[in-house]
């Protein structure tokens, strides 16, 4: 039998049971959300013993170095132990400023860390409540902005956006902890074409990137395809708008799947998106951004239109999920 210790206490995991779940079984709290291994936020630091290579998957080289792991991502071999602690040395304070209602169940929430966060436009952080509960947001601001900003979907019975909308107020302490994740633009080749495409609050990072990459003197075409079911779904529609009207190669493409009119097309964003593409879409990179099933669908079709993988970038938001059940998305 495997075994973790946390402070004082030896905790005993069944047969192919991760940290995070034998713990989270025995009533010790660990910050979680997505159990897949991509969110990051119930990453832990090894103390005494080894660390599985395969719990540091996607870790920085010197998260490594440091022992630090991702607690769902964790099965010990049998016999062995592992002493772990939390990580918080890599959390940030802030104080909630803001909280704006965009749409009918998107919020933007807007943060003042309490020290400098190093991030790129695009990347996304883990946001703890006082009470441990985490949930990993994509950053729609820019570095050299005073607030972090997070586009927040609002899920029936989802813990934390339920508390963002109905009970949080400005000057709510929390902590922050990343970024993480390499969705983000990178200078170099200038001239490139840009796809962005994204569904829902996918716009967030997106929002980053086209500003960034704008910012940073991109001159070549930029499309932003942004998409939902209905026009209501849509937001920061006037700003991207004057976004484009003060950047000729920033071309800015609202979509739904029904109900167009008005300046908003109407057809899936995979549809749309081939519109645009030349036959042979050499020097492209893309950004994709929102649910899995659409980014990975579209992931795929623009593998197959001659688009490099190295050259698309993909985040896709996986939902929290409850201790031992299937996919939740109560966020």
């Amino acid at each position: 039998m495997a075994r973790v210790k946390v402070e004082s206490t030896w905790y005993p995991l069944e047969p192919e049971e991760s940290v995070l779940d034998g713990l989270l079984r025995q009533g010790v709290a660990v910050p979680h959300s997505c159990r897949a291994g991509a969110c990051q936020s119930c990453m832990m630091r090894g103390v005494a013993g080894n660390v599985p290579p395969t719990a540091q998957s996607g870790l920085k080289d010197t998260l490594k170095a440091r022992s630090y792991f991702l607690a769902c991502m964790c099965k010990l071999p049998e016999g062995t132990g592992l002493e772990v602690a939390g990580a918080q040395d890599l959390r940030v304070p802030a104080r909630i400023t803001a909280v704006e209602q965009l749409t009918a169940d998107v919020l933007r929430v807007s943060l003042e860390p309490e020290a400098p966060l190093d991030y790129r436009a695009g990347q996304y952080i883990t946001l703890l409540r006082a009470d441990g509960l985490a949930r990993s947001y994509s950053l729609a601001s820019l570095p050299r902005e005073k607030h972090l900003e997070l586009h927040v979907r609002q899920v029936p019975g989802g813990t934390m956006s339920g508390w963002l909308a109905r009970e949080a107020r400005p000057g709510e302490q929390v902590a922050l902890q990343g970024p993480a994740g390499d969705c983000f633009y990178v200078p170099g080749a200038s001239e490139a074409p840009l796809l962005l495409a994204g569904t829902g609050t996918g716009l967030a990072p997106l929002y980053g990137i086209a500003r960034d990459a704008l910012e940073q003197g991109h001159t070549g075409p930029l499309f932003l395809f942004h998409g939902a079911r209905e026009p209501g779904g849509l937001y920061l529609v006037e700003t991207l708008r004057e976004l484009a009207a003060r950047h000729a190669n920033f071309h800015y493409r609202p979509n739904v799947l029904c109900g167009g009119g008005d300046g908003v097309e109407e057809g899936s964003i995979e549809a749309l998106v081939r519109t645009i593409l030349p036959k042979r879409p050499l020097g492209w990179r893309a950004y994709l951004c929102g649910n899995v099933e659409g980014v990975l669908s579209l992931r795929k079709k623009l593998f197959l239109a001659g688009f490099s993988l190295k050259d698309i970038h993909a985040d896709a938001f996986l939902p929290s999920t409850p201790p031992g059940g299937p996919l939740a998305g109560a966020a």
